[in-house]
């Protein structure tokens, strides 16, 4: 059986003047775009042009909320209470879908962003809100979710339609969360290896913790984050290494069974 993944990357979080990542330059390798939706980055300019580009590029379009918190980027830890989670996460794919539109594209999936992804990793009943929200604007989206964790709970019971997500650039807990970038090694800048642990793991159909664990997990999607220095090595070298094992790079069609 041929082996299909997908490879995405969070896109879209330049502000104003300031920049951040190469956009352009991943949307030449990439399958699937994760679009900030203005709470953590971006504003309106800013996502019309990463929508545009991405609808040029035929690109999948994502919906990528976090918390309201332009300073963090999203990544300090927020307590919200459900009924908040769902009403900042539709408002963000609100937006999502307005931009998308604007530039003659639609909004396909929807993925967590920073501290509330990790947060939803942790919480299912926090990660459910959150889907809930999505869902209710609009049911038909992919949610993409951190594949072996709570998040993953949450998508198979609310039996929605979903795609498991491995990260190139982070080092895992053997709890399948991802380990804390405060901490040596969190983040992998080496873009070799990192394309070595893509292949090993779309192989093996598991994430090889840190320690060197294997935990099962259905693999849909391959993130490679835009904010690293290394983004586009990372995500050419990633994609050269996946095509030379013969595994097939495509945009995931989504799920609704456990697997």
């Amino acid at each position: 059986m041929t082996l299909t993944v997908d490879l995405n990357a969070d896109m879209g979080e330049s502000f104003g003047p300031w920049t951040m990542g190469a956009d352009a330059a991943l949307l030449q390798t990439i399958t699937s775009a994760n679009i900030a939706c203005g709470f953590h980055a971006s504003d309106p300019d800013v996502m019309a042009a990463t929508m545009a580009a991405a609808v040029a590029q035929g690109t999948g379009i994502g919906a990528h909320p976090g918390f309201a918190d332009l300073q963090g980027f999203g990544r300090r830890r927020l307590s919200l209470s459900h009924a908040e989670l769902r009403h900042l996460v539709a408002y963000q794919l609100g937006a999502a879908q307005a931009m998308a539109a604007l530039a003659g594209g639609k909004v396909r999936h929807l993925k967590l962003h920073g501290a509330l992804a990790n947060m939803a990793a942790e919480d299912a009943a926090m990660a459910q809100a959150c889907y809930e929200g999505a869902l209710a604007v609009a049911p038909e989206i992919i949610i993409m979710v951190l594949a072996a964790t709570a998040q993953q709970t949450a998508v198979e019971r609310l039996g929605c339609t979903w795609a498991a997500e491995i990260f190139a650039d982070r080092a895992y807990n053997d709890d399948a969360t991802l380990v804390d970038r405060k901490l040596p090694g969190a983040v992998i800048h080496d873009a070799d290896l990192a394309a070595r642990r893509m292949v090993e793991m779309v192989q093996a159909g598991a994430i090889i913790t840190a320690s060197g664990k294997h935990i099962p997990t259905p693999i849909d999607t391959i993130c490679l984050h835009g904010d690293t220095p290394e983004a586009v090595e990372i995500a050419s070298k990633t994609r050269a290494a996946l095509t030379a094992a013969g595994i097939t790079v495509a945009q995931f069609k989504g799920r609704k069974q456990a697997s």
